[in-house]
């Protein structure tokens, strides 16, 4: 009998994502490795590094998460942010940073070069639909999926313009399974583990409407699994109490080594099943 194709799917979440690089390392000890890599935004940059090297990921990713790395891709002072927004009209920062740690720590310039297969989307500006690379130059599908609508440049293709990814699949387990995936493990930064509740301010309508958004198609997608598909939501080990309005700082990189952390203990503890 054929054994079960497994794919990694990695949703997005900006900073958050950092929760993904511990559950890679759980992941990699545990000897469990992917057939198919599935990626979105911030999913899509670590995705990456996952089908460029699975064994070695977690290690060039916690290079890649660190100092200068992906979790600085938001720094800069408020006047060096208004002056990218002005001289932009769209964006607060540049997806420098980002290109710059694909490009220095993945040997692969094209998808289909990459160890195992791997795709990531993004949103199509032009034709509002979602757009899926599988083939061509890794950098600039990357960095498409991770465009985040005015904090980051729309990224041009050809002739047309794409944002975020997550505008389109938060967490695409569906690509997953059109791929022929019967056992997918669930890469996530903890949003879905923190329950939504009413807002009381002003501010925080945007936030929880986006939120909405953003899970009721995974929410759908999961409540419609084949029988014959397992699909594993990894912990992040968070409480709840790093959501709310701690979701609106997009730019504290704070908490990038304590995340990977926690979530490579909880899923440690998932995959070892305690």
């Amino acid at each position: 009998m054929e054994h079960p194709k497994t794919a990694f799917v990695l949703g997005g979440g900006g900073l958050l994502g950092a929760h993904e690089v511990g559950m890679l390392r759980a992941l990699a000890e545990a000897e469990i490795r992917p057939d198919l890599v599935v990626g979105t935004s911030v999913g899509a940059f670590n995705g990456a590094f996952v089908a460029a090297d699975p064994a070695g990921a977690a290690d060039l990713l916690t290079t890649a998460w660190q100092g200068d790395g992906a979790g600085s891709v938001f720094s800069g002072s408020f006047i060096s942010r208004v002056s990218t927004l002005i001289r932009s009209g769209t964006h607060l920062h540049s997806t420098s940073l980002l290109a710059t740690a694909i490009d220095a720590l993945i040997p692969a310039d094209r998808i289909e070069d990459l160890a195992v297969p791997f795709h990531c989307v993004a949103a199509n500006i032009e034709r509002a639909e979602a757009r899926w690379f599988t083939r061509g130059p890794l950098i600039p599908a990357v960095l498409a999926s991770c465009a985040v609508p005015g904090i980051l440049p729309p990224v041009r293709i050809g002739d047309e313009h794409f944002y975020d990814g997550g505008l389109v699949h938060s967490i695409p387990i569906g690509r997953a399974l059109r791929e022929g995936a019967r056992t997918i493990y669930v890469l996530q930064v903890g949003r879905i583990e923190t329950p939504l509740t009413k807002p009381a301010r002003p501010w925080q309508v945007g936030l929880v409407a986006f939120e909405i958004a953003r899970r009721h198609r995974f929410a759908e997608e999961m409540a419609e699994l084949p029988d014959d598909v397992t699909v594993h939501v990894l912990p992040t080990g968070t409480t709840g109490a790093g959501g709310g309005l701690s979701q609106l700082r997009y730019r504290d990189a704070s908490r990038v080594e304590a995340n990977i952390e926690r979530a490579y203990r909880a899923t440690s503890a998932y995959l070892a099943g305690d």
